[in-house]
């Protein structure tokens, strides 16, 4: 396909209906049971970290109660976050809805509004019009004030998890004529972060630069800058083999090459879970040979049958400290230098 035709997935591919959305059961089966039963509030609060579908779903829901997009107000508190924008949406609520039963105002990032700000809203949500809903959305609750807070149905939405976010790279892929490598949704879902907006625009970035419709595990690794595959495997091995100046070696190849250690050791805690997975749960081999590389899968499988591998569970604590750590360390890769002493001392 051609490259202009990759605009925006993450627009593309927004959910249009409750049943699209994914990662979110939860709060879809409770929004969906409130007006099937007809008990809407007039105020809800979504809080999530970004990419979540916090907008999507606020749209979803405001179609779904019958609400046009004429009486539908999308608000960007980041832009619009003075009191005298509030003040606008407070004498324009009381005005009755074009067509509709309802009129809803979806507020972005509410958070950045100001104190007056707030303080106006609020004396809207303590008294709103029958006809009046408004979904807020944030991705810093505690920035908001417990007045509005209170006063809000509160919906906390998770980040969704790798194996969403792989099916949505390999889904959407296949609607766009894409074909992609064992292990290029896996890598690409790793760079989401949590995140479907930035999944999305990850798989597009690797579409634009490859040369054909097909993207190789090589490709993704040049356009996200990762370490090669075989630095990650080398320093797995090195760990679970307790040869720590391997290990030292390779983490030093990975800052000298400019990669980031945060980036190196996110893949090297999947890999890591995967070998543990691999070693003491063999009925999942198949789920597993599914998301690697053939000889990614074959390193692994080789390394968990391997009877001088120590594959202890503090290996793996002690790299989830690491990464915990890395993100307040004045010298980014320490405390994974650290870990790995730790490890195979």
């Amino acid at each position: 396909m051609s490259k202009e035709n990759f605009v925006a997935l993450y627009r593309k591919y927004r959910p249009q209906s409750f049943k699209e959305v994914k990662g979110q059961d939860t709060i879809v089966k409770v929004l969906e049971g409130a007006i099937k039963a007809d008990n809407i509030s007039h105020a809800y609060l979504f809080a999530g970290s970004r990419g979540t579908g916090k907008t999507s779903i606020a749209r979803i829901f405001a179609h779904a109660i019958g609400t046009s997009d004429n009486d539908i107000y999308e608000i960007d508190a980041a832009s619009n976050r003075g009191i005298d924008d509030i003040r606008e949406i407070r004498d324009a609520v009381n005005v009755l809805p074009f067509e509709s039963k309802y009129k809803v105002y979806i507020i972005d990032e509410v958070h950045m509004l100001t104190k007056e700000a707030f303080n106006a809203l609020l004396k809207t949500l303590e008294e709103p019009p029958e006809h009046a809903i408004f979904i807020l959305a944030t991705t810093e609750t505690e920035k908001i004030p417990e007045t509005i807070v209170s006063r809000c149905q509160v919906f906390a939405f998770k980040k969704p998890s790798l194996e969403v976010l792989r099916e949505l790279v390999t889904s959407v892929a296949k609607k766009e004529g894409v074909t992609i490598e064992k292990g290029v949704a896996d890598l690409i879902a790793i760079f989401g972060d949590g995140s479907f907006r930035d999944t999305l625009g990850t798989l597009q970035k690797a579409v634009a630069a490859s040369k054909d419709d097909k993207i190789s595990l090589a490709e993704i690794e040049v356009v996200l800058g990762v370490p090669k595959s075989q630095l990650v495997n080398s320093f797995i091995e090195a760990l679970v083999m307790k040869n720590k100046d391997a290990a030292l070696s390779t983490i030093a190849t990975v800052s000298e090459s400019g990669v980031s250690s945060i980036v190196f050791i996110r893949l090297v805690l999947e890999k890591t879970r995967a070998l543990f997975l691999l070693a003491h749960a063999p009925s999942m081999k198949s789920a597993l040979a599914a998301t690697v590389s053939e000889g990614d899968f074959e390193f692994l499988e080789k390394l968990a049958t391997s009877q001088k591998a120590a594959l202890q569970p503090q290996l793996l604590i002690k790299l989830l400290q690491a990464t915990q750590q890395m993100n307040s360390a004045s010298i980014e890769s320490l405390p994974l230098e650290l870990a790995v002493i730790d490890i195979c001392s």
